[in-house]
């Protein structure tokens, strides 16, 4: 049958596809053992010591530093009613949105799911609901538990997705279980089959079985990570990394190692019984009893170190250095350091200018993100429609996705030039305090009421105090 529960997930899909998809999850496990430092460290060769194997996980740290840049302000996502008298209901409905969001914890699971789409080259968005709870969750998952097929007409749209896992760790495949999910587009319809099976493949218990949704697609929407076009795998951001983690932690293992032994110095030895020379031990602290070779008559055995004029120090330094600055730049994440902004302009444009090829990256990057997110919103309304979790108006509405980037100086200038937005009549003082509150229009008013409350009364206190006490 199969050999592994990969390929009874694999027997899903057909021809060259399915091939090409199982052989590349065991290059996609290597890839997460790169983010996690493991086999970054290189092999030691034959030494009469114990080799230092020092691992410095910038993999990890540049991955973590883009995902954290691309997502670590939330992008904001909101629908717009295209007709301007649908206020209300575009309040109602985006409230609604930043409450399901709120719940499922969103922030934090588009940080994760963006690391694993830059590490595994393509992550799954997912939709689950629950008529009867009410329940609507929103989860990632990485390449490593899903396989897919689109439309051959229409790449971006899903024919048939399943998720999959094995659930214990039994050696033998009749005790092996294997969790399936599948989702597939029959005839314009979203048909759902989910069940536990062996190692070899046969159903041991059966979930859920040939279930119409009821909705207009698959709930699931995979984001590619870079790649070309037509490409469905995508690419993996470690790769680029992989080759200068190596030689890193190789020179600074071994930069340890030739403190540990002086330098790497050459020790010579002269009519030293061959014996003994052979129990000498290079270590910190090592004692050496020295004996004289017995053929060497009246000649007493010396010892000495040749000593190196290779500058280390500095040479070690800018090797290391330049591998680092090699890593970032793959990436265009500046490599910058508290040493480094020393006497450096750091206003916002010039704190722009240093992130501006980073800022241009996620540009990129957020061409996938971007419908994967508009995606989303539409989605959830439909779920929330199709299964009556909650009563929401219906409207003609666009979704509005605006990325944000953890520049403070770009949110200060912005406020600044919708103040003056505001003190031009070009911006209503309202719309001013809902964005940068974040408020809704009810506690707007009452802020803007408040405010002319306490202008009227500064007003009536000058007056006051500019008439006759006399009169």
């Amino acid at each position: 049958m199969f050999n592994s529960y990969y390929e009874f997930v694999m027997a899903e899909l057909n021809g060259v596809y399915g091939e090409a998809v199982l052989r590349e999850m065991y290059d996609i496990i290597k890839l997460y053992d790169m983010y996690e430092g493991i086999g970054t460290i290189p092999v030691a060769e034959e030494e009469d010591y114990t080799p230092t194997q020092k691992k410095t996980n910038l993999i990890k740290k540049l991955i973590k530093e883009e995902a954290r840049f691309l997502f670590g302000k939330t992008p904001e996502m909101y629908i717009k009613s295209c007709d301007d008298t649908k206020t209300k209901e575009e309040e109602i409905i985006n409230s609604y949105i930043q409450r399901v969001l709120k719940d499922n914890m969103f922030s934090e699971k588009l940080v994760k799911g963006a690391r694993d789409c830059f590490i595994g080259k393509r992550v799954a968005l997912k939709l689950y609901a629950n008529s009867e709870t009410k329940e609507l969750r929103i989860m990632f998952l990485p390449s490593l538990e899903f396989v897919y097929e689109s439309f051959e007409n229409n790449p971006s749209e899903l024919q048939k997705i399943i998720f999959f896992y094995q659930i214990n760790k039994e050696v033998e495949k009749e005790k092996q279980r294997i969790w399936k999910q599948k989702y597939e587009m029959i005839d314009g319809k979203c048909i759902l089959t989910e069940g536990i099976y062996n190692g070899w493949g046969f159903l041991v218990e059966s979930i859920v079985e040939n279930v119409d949704l009821k909705l207009s697609g698959i709930p699931c929407y995979v984001i590619i990570n870079d790649g070309l076009t037509g490409d469905p795998l995508g690419e993996s951001d470690v790769t680029e990394l992989i080759d200068n983690q190596i030689q890193y932690n190789r020179l600074s293992s071994e930069d340890v190692d030739a403190l540990r032994k002086g330098m790497n110095r050459i020790i010579y030895g002269i009519d030293v019984d061959p014996d003994a020379s052979a129990k000498f031990k290079l270590k910190p602290g090592a004692f050496w009893d020295v004996a004289t070779d017995p053929a060497s008559a009246e000649k007493q055995a010396t010892l000495g170190t040749i000593s190196t004029d290779f500058g280390y120090g500095d040479k070690i330094e800018t090797s290391l250095k330049r591998i680092k600055s090699d890593m970032y730049e793959n990436l265009n994440i500046p490599m910058l350091s508290n040493e480094e902004l020393k006497g450096m302009m750091t206003s916002g444009k010039s704190m722009k200018a240093l992130y501006w090829q980073l800022i241009t990256r996620c540009e990129e990057k957020m061409m996938a993100w971007g419908p994967a997110l508009e995606w989303l919103i539409k989605a959830i309304l439909e779920i929330t429609k199709v299964y009556k979790i909650e009563a929401i108006p219906e409207i003609d509405y666009e979704v509005v996705i605006e990325n944000n980037y953890p520049l403070q100086e770009d949110e200060d200038s912005e406020k600044v030039l919708d103040l003056q937005q505001v003190n031009a009549q070009a911006m209503s003082r309202k719309t001013f305090i809902k964005k940068w509150q974040g408020v809704t229009d009810d506690v707007a008013d009452a802020e803007l009421k408040q405010i002319a409350l306490e202008r009227e009364l500064l007003e009536e206190s000058y007056i006051s105090g500019m008439s006759d006490p006399n009169e």
